[in-house]
């Protein structure tokens, strides 16, 4: 398996990358949700398989404190094969000029970022469009 690793959003089939969501499973992510995001984001990652998008990831960075690792996601017929790690690897080195490189782990995925070097943030909160949602989902804890 020859793999290409392309940095630029030229060409890249909006609805394609929508697809690999679902399939990832990540959810449904609109393609023109999509494209605002990652023209938004400072590094991008897209991962093809003989022409078919099979992993993709992004950074939201602002070139010298923070970036923000976010939306990687590995097609199945490609999970258990490092392609996330290497997504992810890829995404931190772009950011290593950083002060700080923040991701966001989807619930159960902890432990592979732990492997990535990535430690749990005493600090951490958020403010969600559906707080009801990000509760019952387990992403946020109600200290009330």
């Amino acid at each position: 398996m020859v793999l290409e690793w392309i940095y630029s959003m030229e060409n890249l089939d909006w609805d394609e990358l929508s697809r690999l969501y679902l399939a990832a499973p990540l959810g449904h992510k609109d393609p023109s949700d999509l494209k605002i995001a990652f023209s938004n984001s400072m590094f991008k990652c897209f991962v093809y398989d003989s022409g078919r998008l099979i992993a993709v990831g992004r950074a939201l960075a602002d070139g010298r404190d923070c970036s923000y690792i976010c939306d990687v996601a590995v097609h199945p017929s490609h999970q258990g094969l490092g392609i996330g790690r290497q997504v992810v690897s890829e995404l931190v080195n772009l950011s290593k000029d950083h002060k700080k490189i923040i991701l966001y782990a989807a619930p159960g995925k902890e432990p592979f970022y732990r492997k990535l070097g990535f430690k749990r943030m005493a600090t951490a909160m958020a403010i969600f469009k559906n707080q009801a949602q990000a509760l019952a989902d387990g992403l946020v804890v109600d200290e009330s």
